[in-house]
């Protein structure tokens, strides 16, 4: 079984195609883009022995000069520092890169953004393919063209947005993910169901257990409606001038409680779990949804193994993250609300003491 999804975006439209085994069609996808010679993969050390060999020998069977950078793993890497060592390696590279080579991102997420921002920035720009081998890569990373490094002062605060040529996710190496990994990816698609379409929180609910066992009929087609929705939020406002900041929901205070409890400590599904039940906290204070809505939804995380309270969390301090985050306007922190399951708005008059009693009410 195998999906494609067409991201709508004129001359830089795309297609993702999404089978079990698809990282052996990396080489034909690569050789398809017009005067490509050669490709320089980019994957965190865990998934480079795991899939490394496979990418590299696809490229070069499809008659593409093929080599591979690799990093340490992990959010805590997602640096400029990183980005500086791969430069480093990617420009020691034979024969050398120029403007007809490609960057492959092979992983999740942190590669994805790591790897497209060094292809946005790599000689003014080179074209790259995405190759999903996470869930969360999957359903959030390999859509959209955000590509960035993380900063002290916040989570992806330096970065570009720079659309892949292809995306290609491999529905048989979610096989290999650990449970934290898998719900990491699963946080994502409750977030989409919220925002977009109440029929997919049934789907998940329905399928459950299929997609914890990684059943890949179940995996293609949760990924897929995933990825349908993610690109047609992206083809209606590519820059996040408007509605795209609607799959922001979860990540404002997601991302504050990223940065306060650690990124070696946390997950970011767990985070983005925390930051859309505190949303769906003030959701409820504010009358726009009903407790039983909140309610399902955090029924939901909790089936998938994601956590609804988190020991020690600090509001003040949470707060205080929360004004560095790339969505505050004019000093405003905006947050993005459920107005009920499936659909959301933007809000700007968000205030400390709703933040403070959201946060609060995820302590465990």
């Amino acid at each position: 079984m195998s999906k494609t999804v067409r991201v709508e975006l004129g001359l830089r439209s795309y297609d993702v195609h999404i089978a079990a085994g698809a990282i052996e069609t990396l080489g034909p996808a690569a050789a398809g883009i017009d005067n490509a010679r050669a490709a320089v993969v980019i994957a965190d050390s865990t998934v480079a022995k795991l899939y490394g060999p496979r990418a590299v020998d696809s490229l070069r069977s499809a008659h593409l000069a093929a080599d591979i950078i690799d990093f340490p793993p992990g959010e805590q890497n997602k640096t400029l520092a990183t980005v500086g060592r791969i430069f480093d390696k990617l420009f020691a590279v034979k024969p050398e890169v120029d403007r007809n080579s490609l960057i492959v991102a092979l992983g999740g997420g942190v590669t994805g953004d790591m790897a497209g921002l060094i292809a946005a920035t790599a000689l003014r720009g080179l074209r790259w393919l995405q190759c999903a081998t996470t869930l969360l890569g999957a359903v959030d990373a390999s859509v959209g063209g955000k590509t960035g490094v993380d900063h002290p002062a916040g989570k992806n605060l330096i970065g570009a947005f720079h659309q892949p040529s292809a995306v290609i996710i491999d529905v048989e190496a979610l096989k290999t993910l650990t449970g934290d990994e898998l719900a990491n990816g699963l946080a994502e698609c409750v977030k989409h169901g919220v925002i977009r379409d109440a029929s997919l929180l049934d789907f998940i609910e329905d399928s459950a257990a299929a997609l914890l066992e990684c059943d890949a009929e179940a995996m293609t087609e949760l990924i897929a409606r995933n990825v349908s929705i993610k690109a047609a939020v992206v083809a209606d406002d590519e820059r996040e001038t408007g509605q795209r900041a609607h799959l922001n929901f979860g990540h404002t205070i997601g991302h504050a409680i990223e940065v306060h409890v650690g990124y070696e400590r946390i997950a970011h599904g767990q985070a983005v779990a925390l930051g859309m039940t505190a949303a769906n906290h003030m959701a409820v204070a504010r009358g726009l949804i009903g407790p039983n809505d909140a309610e399902r939804v955090h029924r939901l995380l909790g089936r998938l193994a994601l956590p609804t309270k988190w020991d020690a969390l600090d509001g003040e301090k949470i707060w205080q993250i929360m004004q560095h985050d790339k969505k505050v306007r004019g000093g405003k922190v905006r947050m993005v609300l459920p107005t009920k399951l499936g659909s959301v708005d933007i809000f700007d008059d968000i205030d400390p003491q709703a933040v403070h009693d959201a946060v609060e009410s995820l302590n465990a």
